[in-house]
């Protein structure tokens, strides 16, 4: 039997199928440590986590209730996914236990997807396709001459992350001028970046473009409703590569039906998989992809890696790469952790 236990829930969360943990092991290689799966239920893995070591957190919410039953013993819950919606912070922080997620392994993905969707919402791409399948070449052009050029026009950005950050580099290039909201970024960070600061409602009110990029935390649930909607030009195109819950999703639906607002290109639903009964499937003004916006031949070997690289260190008795709660160094577990180095401290 392995020294450490590392529990995690059966199944896989955005992973390639029959996916093992040869990736993860490699950077465990001569620690005594092990992965072993247990029931993806809350009660059932409350039991069988009840001697864990750390927890990879896949395919499963960690609730309060989760967290709160975990051992002494658990040393950090690690995700492979940048968002960590699916972990109740506060409390995995005050237990003193470390939360860490893969913070920049797909931004370069996300950025390229969010730039495909607006490129596509803004020629039409969907729509010329169909033209053409379906005997109506000759009307390819004049639907086009009704949309002016993209240099010149503006996109705005809600949250100003990583992923925004590389959305805005290649923006450039296409001649668009880029704004962004985000009040917990230093505008002079913004102003590096080539991109202006702005409010919520000059980024909605000013752009042709508006991409939300807002993580899944419980104050940007349901950001974006009716009254944001109606301040977006009725020419507006909506991207989002972020979290389907910011975006309250009936208003969506009522300001493309209404046409308070063009055109809806989404990687990211309120609820995942779609019911067949929800209106956007329908929607011609609506660009769709599933969940699919950080997906690259390179994944899940960069995520688990980076999943086993955490788990080695936290093992060993050192500090996570990618904390996303580094606050619990102030509390009473903090005798329990070892320096790394400084480029490999605590990054949130």
């Amino acid at each position: 039997m392995a020294r450490f236990k590392i529990a995690t829930p059966a199944g896989a969360s955005f992973s390639t199928a029959g996916g093992g943990y040869e990736y993860e092991m490699e950077p465990l290689e001569g620690i005594d440590a092990a992965i072993v799966e247990g029931p993806a239920d809350e009660d059932g893995f409350i039991s069988f986590a009840a001697d864990a070591d750390a927890v990879y957190a896949k395919g499963m919410k960690f609730s309060r209730r989760v967290v709160e039953s975990l051992p002494e013993t658990c040393r950090a819950i690690v995700l492979g996914s940048v968002g960590v919606d699916s972990i109740d912070i506060a409390a995995a922080t005050a237990r003193g236990m470390p939360v860490t997620n893969c913070p920049d392994t797909f931004i370069e993905e996300v950025a390229d997807h969010a730039m495909m969707l607006l490129l596509a919402a803004f020629r039409r791409t969907i729509e010329q396709d169909r033209m053409v399948r379906e005997g109506r070449w000759r009307e390819g052009r004049p639907a086009l001459l009704q949309i002016p050029r993209l240099m010149g026009q503006t996109l705005g950005l809600i949250a100003f992350g990583h992923v925004a950050r590389a959305v805005a580099k290649r923006a450039k290039p296409f001649g668009l001028r880029v704004i962004a909201y985000d009040p917990f970024i230093e505008e002079l960070l913004m102003v590096e970046h080539g991109v202006l600061p702005a409010t919520l409602e000059e980024v909605l009110s000013q752009s042709d473009f508006v991409s939300m990029h807002a993580p899944a935390t419980p104050e940007a649930e349901g950001m974006l409703g009716e009254k944001h909607f109606r301040l977006m030009k009725k020419s507006a195109v909506f991207i989002n590569t972020g979290r389907g819950p910011t975006v309250q999703e009936a208003a969506l639906i009522r300001a493309l039906q209404e046409g308070w607002i063009a055109h809806a290109a989404l990687d990211v639903l309120e609820i995942e998989p779609p019911g067949d009964s929800n209106p956007l499937l329908g929607m011609t003004n609506v660009t769709l992809s599933a969940h699919t916006a950080s997906a690259s031949a390179r994944f899940d070997p960069a995520r688990k890696r980076h999943v086993g690289r955490e788990l080695a260190l936290v093992l060993s008795g050192k500090w996570p790469m990618s904390c996303v709660n580094p606050s619990v160094l102030l509390g009473s577990k903090l005798r329990r952790w070892q320096p790394v180095s400084m480029e490999r401290g605590p990054n949130s």
